[in-house]
Parts: structure tokens; C-alpha cells; sequence
């Protein structure tokens, strides 16, 4: 770690009841809001902002014991509170060296603002963005889309 990392204020977060608890050490990775059918489904919502940081950076400080995890795909899986049900971690084989953490559950401020929408073509067509962020979508999730026209604000969906 160089010495900026090593001075760096960690940052904490929680599940709603507390019985799960972690920090981690910015920087952070990214921070983006995602669109995509298993995020909108595993988290009850139009869609998730996540953070990523190196797993080397993070810790559970409490309640290991009930960290629940659940396999959403081939390549990841999906860490949960046993006891409140509160979405925490996303990890994936994809990126073995990186844990996503849901942005809502951290008790205060990060190094960034969201970055932009990813998945934004699978977005529930009930979701209306007002910002000018940048969006990707297709397969991957990450082909940019072209802008919004002013004024729309998302309602439109992107192929």
C-alpha cells in the first residue's frame, strides 16, 4: 500500500438491524448505478448503486456469522444480513480481486459521486433518470448508449 492509502480514513457501513458491519479504505474503484434485472430483483428497487474497492481493503468488522450468500449467476454471488435480509456484496469471478458494495448501506460520504448507469437498456421501464450521467447497456452492460434527448430523461428505452 503506498502511504496515502495508509492514511486514508476507513470507511464504515452496516446492514439495516447491524448485525453484519465492514469497512474499507478508499479510493474506491467506481461508482455506478446498475440497471440490471438481477440488481433490480435482489434489492426491490428501480436499480442499485454499487462501489468497488480491492478486497484487500475491506474487512468485516462484525457478524461474519451472519453473512448469507447466495450463487445469482455462473460467476457471482450475492452476500446478505441472515437476519434483515439487507443486500451488502456482490462478488464475481469476473474480477476476483474486487468486492462491489451497495452505496446505501456505508455511514458516510465516499471519494465519488456516481459515475454513470450501466445495464441502462434493461432498466424497468418505470424508471425515469433526470441526470446527465453517462449510460451503457447491451450484453455486457458497458456499450455506451447514445444521449438522452433534453428533456426525456430516460423514459425511452435503448437497444
Amino acid at each position: 500500500m503506498d502511504d496515502q492509502m495508509e492514511r486514508a480514513t476507513p470507511v464504515h457501513g452496516a446492514c439495516l438491524c447491524g448485525a453484519v458491519q465492514f469497512e474499507f479504505t478508499p479510493p474506491t474503484l467506481f461508482c455506478g448505478h446498475c440497471h440490471c434485472s438481477m440488481c433490480r430483483r435482489a434489492h426491490g428497487a428501480g436499480y442499485v448503486t454499487w462501489i468497488g474497492v480491492k478486497v484487500e481493503q475491506f474487512s468485516l468488522t462484525a457478524g461474519p456469522d451472519h453473512l448469507a450468500a447466495f450463487s445469482s449467476s455462473d460467476h457471482g454471488k450475492r452476500s446478505f444480513c441472515d437476519q434483515c435480509g439487507s443486500s451488502l456484496f456482490c462478488e464475481s469471478d469476473s474480477h476476483p480481486d474486487v468486492i462491489d458494495i451497495v452505496l446505501a448501506n456505508l455511514h458516510g460520504p465516499i471519494d465519488r459521486q456516481p459515475q454513470a448507469h450501466y445495464y441502462f437498456s434493461d432498466r424497468a421501464d418505470w424508471t425515469v433518470i433526470g441526470d446527465e450521467l453517462p449510460r451503457f447497456g447491451g450484453a455486457t452492460g458497458t456499450v455506451p448508449l447514445a444521449p438522452q434527448t433534453p428533456g426525456h430523461g430516460g423514459a425511452e428505452k435503448h437497444a
